[in-house]
C-alpha cells in the first residue's frame, strides 16, 4: 500500500511540474510495476496494455462520438438551439444567461463534450449578452457552467470510458444521466436568478419574441431532435417498428449519430473538403490524446492493484468500522480536492481503479457511483485553478480575465454542490430510469 501511495504522490508532483498526465501515469506505473516484479514483466505489461487498448472494439465508440460532435458543430446546430431557448426566456431579467444554459444542455445532448459545448456556445451567446449589457461575470459564467452539462447528458464520452473501465452498461449509464442533467440545468437557472436578484444590472431583460417567432424557432431545431432521437432512441430500442428492428449497440449508435450529423451539416452547405479534412484531423488528434491518457491510466492501475491499494483500503474501512456513507463522503472530498489540480478525464482515470473496488465492496450501485463521479468531475471543470471550461472560454473570448470568470461561476459552483448532495442523498434520482428499462 505504501508503494501505491508514493506512486500516487509522484503522479501528482509530475503533473504539477507540467508533465502530461498520460506520461506521468504511464511512467510512474511502469517504474512501480518494475519494482514490484521485474523489468521484463513491466515491459510485457506495457506492451500488452497498448495492444489491448488499440484493439478494443468497445473503445471505437469514443472517436465516433467525437466525430459526431465536431460535425454537429460544423452544422451550426448550436445557433438554432440558442435561438429557441432565447425566444422563450430572453425577455426575462437574466433571460439571455438562462437561455444560454438551456441551449448548452440541448447542445450537450448531441455533442457529448463539455469543452466543445463551452467553446461553441461562447461564439453564439456572448455577442448577444454583450449587446444587451450583461456583465462579463454572468455572461461567461453561464457559458462555462452550462458547458459542464456536456459530460453528463447523453451521449457522454466520460460515461462511455467509465462504463468500459468498470464493465458497467453504457446504455444504463446514458439513461441514468438524464434526470441529474436536467436537475443540473434547473439549478443553474436558479443560480442565474440569484445573480440577477443580487445585481439587477448584471442581466437586464432582452426583447420579447412573439409566438410566431417562437414557432419558427421550434421548427428550426428539427435536425437536433431528429439526431438525438436517432442516437438515443436506437440505443434503447425506441426505433423498433415491426418488422424492422433498429436497436443499436453503443458503437452502432455512435456511428449512426456521426453519419446523421455529417448529412445534416452537408445539407446545410456548411461542409466542403477542407472542412471535412479538418474535422477528421481534429477527431484523430482528440482520440489519440484520450487513448494516450487511457493507456497511461491502465498502466498505473496495474501497478496500484499489484501494490494492493484497493484491498488495503477495503481492509482499512472494515477495520475502523466506518459507515458506507461516511466513506463515500471522504471519497467525494478527495474528488473535490483533486478537481483543483487535475482535469476531468485524468481525475476519472486515475481514481476509479482505486475507489471502484471499495465502493462495490460497500454495496453501492455502480451506475449511481458513475453518475456521482461524473457530477464531481463536472464541478472540476469550473473549479480554480485548473477549471478547463474557464480556460477554454478565456481562449475564445480573450478580453475577459480568468479571475472574472471564476468570480462569476461561484454561484454555479455552489449550485453544483447542492446537486451533488441531492444525488448522493437520493440515489433514486439516478437509478429510477435505468431500473425502468
Amino acid at each position: 500500500m505504501i508503494e501505491a501511495l508514493i506512486g500516487f504522490l509522484a503522479v501528482l508532483v509530475l503533473v504539477l511540474m507540467r508533465v502530461p498526465i498520460a506520461f506521468a501515469m504511464g511512467l510512474v506505473g511502469t517504474i512501480g510495476y518494475m519494482q514490484e516484479r521485474n523489468f521484463s514483466g513491466a515491459m510485457s505489461m506495457v506492451g500488452r496494455q497498448i495492444m489491448d487498448t488499440a484493439q478494443d472494439y468497445g473503445l471505437s465508440v469514443v472517436p465516433l462520438f467525437i466525430l459526431m460532435g465536431l460535425f454537429v458543430n460544423k452544422g451550426g446546430l448550436s445557433r438554432e438551439l440558442y435561438q429557441l431557448s432565447n425566444s422563450f426566456l430572453g425577455h426575462m431579467r437574466g433571460g439571455l444567461a438562462m437561455a444560454t444554459v438551456v441551449a448548452c444542455a440541448g447542445f450537450s445532448a448531441i455533442c457529448g463534450s463539455s469543452l466543445a459545448t463551452a467553446a461553441t456556445m461562447s461564439k453564439v451567446a456572448m455577442p448577444q449578452m454583450r449587446r444587451f449589457g450583461y456583465s462579463d461575470e454572468l455572461s461567461t459564467a453561464s457559458i462555462a457552467a452550462g458547458g459542464t452539462l456536456g459530460i453528463l447528458i447523453p451521449p457522454s464520452v466520460i460515461l462511455v470510458i467509465y462504463g468500459l473501465m468498470t464493465e458497467t452498461s453504457i446504455g444504463k449509464l446514458f439513461i441514468a444521466g438524464i434526470i441529474p442533467g436536467v436537475i443540473g440545468m434547473l439549478f443553474y437557472l436558479f443560480a442565474v436568478r440569484w445573480t440577477v436578484w443580487r445585481s439587477p444590472a448584471s442581466g437586464p431583460a432582452g426583447d420579447r419574441t412573439d409566438w410566431i417567432g417562437r414557432l419558427r424557432a421550434i421548427r428550426g431545431v428539427w435536425a437536433v431532435l431528429l439526431l438525438f432521437f436517432l442516437v438515443i432512441g436506437g440505443l434503447y430500442g425506441a426505433l423498433n417498428f415491426y418488422p424492422i428492428n433498429l436497436t443499436f449497440s453503443p458503437t452502432e449508435a455512435a456511428g449512426m449519430g456521426a453519419m446523421g450529423a455529417f448529412l445534416i451539416a452537408l445539407s446545410r452547405r456548411n461542409l466542403n473538403m477542407p472542412a471535412i479534412l479538418e474535422v477528421l484531423k481534429e477527431t484523430a488528434f482528440t482520440s489519440a490524446a484520450l487513448f494516450s491518457v487511457l493507456i497511461g491510466a491502465q498502466i498505473f492501475s496495474n501497478f496500484v492493484n499489484l501494490a494492493g491499494l484497493p484491498d488495503a483500503l477495503i481492509a482499512l474501512v472494515t477495520g475502523y468500522n466506518l459507515s458506507p456513507m461516511m466513506v463515500m463522503a471522504f471519497i467525494l472530498v478527495i474528488y473535490l480536492l483533486l478537481g483543483c489540480v487535475f482535469e476531468s478525464l485524468s481525475m476519472l482515470l486515475l481514481t476509479v481503479p482505486i475507489f471502484f473496488p471499495l465502493v462495490m465492496d460497500l454495496g453501492f450501485d455502480p451506475i449511481w457511483f458513475g453518475i456521482v463521479v461524473v457530477v464531481v468531475t463536472e464541478i472540476s471543470l469550473i473549479t480554480p485553478p485548473i477549471g478547463l471550461n474557464v480556460f477554454v472560454l478565456k481562449g475564445v473570448v480573450g478580453d475577459v480575465s480568468t479571475a472574472t470568470i471564476f468570480r462569476g461561476v461561484t454561484p454555479f459552483w455552489i449550485a453544483d454542490l447542492f446537486r451533488l448532495a441531492l444525488l448522493v442523498g437520493v440515489p433514486a434520482l439516478s437509478l429510477y430510469l435505468p431500473s425502468s428499462m
